[in-house]
């Protein structure tokens, strides 16, 4: 594999990324091949702040030399060598495709930094739509969760002058912490809503690779990006594999170096100049290392606790609209889902639904969903979030020392049968 295919697997989780769009275009131009560097220049331009796209933009002023030389000889793909039948490695430049190159390059709109992309070599180029911004008034119940990131995350973003002149610290992220399918990304998307900043994601998958050396240059480059996105919330999904704890990672030197790497691009963070800000999210804070929980780290751990009661009687609303029902009791529901998640609100109305459709298969006669169905579809399931309590029952009663999970303790106290 070689290092323009690395490069497309990492671009492969996050298109507008423009370091790597811009690595790729140089190592095209590497290569000779001034088309596909064009192309790639041409998305870079697209992301990043006004000295980023000077930066790409001088790179494609390289490429205009190269395109007005007399005679240019241009190294060739596999893919064109095998197409031409060309027995060498370099052929000369096409007159054709010159005028296409030099035609792609005129649209270039300097003064603003946009490149006009061209359909070229049977390529499309694309433009993603903006997703649509989400916030905390799309986010049912968790006021506490709420309040707690307005106070660490949202007020100091929005408001630095009031923190400065109380001399209040600021910095560092938080950490996300509960049960699976509780809405710990869905919360870190609303907290980018509520800054307006934009949203980018890392997870263990966008960093690590075989190639010794990449998966510390993934992060980098990671960083790198979201620095170039400016207001950006910097989401670290799977904080547990992320930042797995080293003295259990002996075996794993690849781990424990990408994990020092992680350390140092997060100490490298000014919250008030930088305008990036982290959010990490983890089931399974205790395999986290203890060296990302210090003070400028992720130095605030939140409980994501299961949707309270306002919070799932809005779920099962928002996962039965536009299905066939009867009357529906949604706050019925809502108190005989106690310690379900999200996900498991979701798996009931699933559930649900397909013994209707296996009745109406069976029968010929079709029918809406009743409100039988839903309950005898919650008879037929248990709360995942079971599980996950038990285990956190065990650190709260041997490793809760610091008082890390006292808010864990405090909601368990409610519920006896866990």
């Amino acid at each position: 594999m070689n290092k323009i295919d690395v490069l497309k697997q990492v671009l492969a989780q996050d298109e507008e990324n423009g370091s790597i769009w811009y690595l790729i275009g140089v190592e095209y131009k590497e290569q000779g091949d001034i088309a596909n560097a064009l192309q790639a220049l041409s998305k870079a331009l697209q992301y990043g702040d006004q000295e980023w796209k000077n930066k790409v933009a001088a790179e494609l002023e390289a490429l205009s030399q190269v395109l007005t030389s007399p005679k240019e000889t241009i190294y060739v793909t596999e893919e064109e060598s095998q197409c031409e039948n060309n027995e060498g490695h370099v052929i000369e430049q096409d007159p054709e495709k010159e005028k296409q190159l030099h035609a792609v390059y005129a649209n270039e709109n300097m003064e603003e930094n946009v490149v006009s992309m061209n359909v070229l070599q049977g390529g499309r180029s694309k433009q993603k739509r903006e997703q649509e911004q989400i916030t905390f008034e799309d986010v049912g119940g968790l006021h506490d969760v709420k309040k707690a990131i307005q106070m660490k995350i949202i007020k100091p973003f929005t408001s630095p002058g009031l923190f400065e002149r109380f001399k209040k610290k600021v910095g560092g992220g938080i950490l996300l912490y509960g049960p699976p399918g509780c809405g710990k990304t869905y919360i870190a998307k609303a907290t980018a809503g509520e800054c307006r900043a934009h949203f980018a994601t890392m997870s263990i998958t966008d960093i690590l690779d075989p190639y010794v050396g990449v998966s510390e240059q993934n992060v980098r480059e990671i960083f790198r990006y979201a620095r170039s996105k400016k207001p950006c919330i910097l989401f670290l999904d799977e904080m547990d594999a992320l930042g797995f704890n080293r003295s259990k990672a002996s075996g794993n030197p690849t781990l424990r170096t990408v994990i020092d790497q992680l350390l140092t691009e997060i100490e490298g963070i000014d919250t008030n100049t930088d305008k990036l800000l982290l959010i990490g999210a983890t089931n399974m804070p205790w395999d986290i290392d203890p060296a990302f929980k210090r003070p400028g780290r992720f130095d605030k751990m939140i409980f994501v606790s299961p949707p309270d009661l306002e919070a799932r009687s809005s779920i099962f609303q928002i996962k039965l609209a536009g299905k066939p029902i009867s009357t529906i009791d949604y706050d019925m529901l809502a108190k005989e889902t106690e310690l379900y998640s999200g996900a498991d609100i979701e798996n009931v109305v699933e559930l649900a639904v397909e013994n209707v459709l296996g009745e109406i298969m069976t029968t010929g006669v079709e029918r809406a969903v009743t409100m039988k169905d839903i309950t005898d579809a919650i008879a037929e399931t248990k709360p995942s979030t079971l599980e996950w309590f038990r285990t956190i029952k065990n650190y709260i009663k041997y490793a809760n020392e610091s008082g890390a999970y006292d808010d864990v303790q405090a909601y368990l106290k409610r519920y006896k049968k866990i």
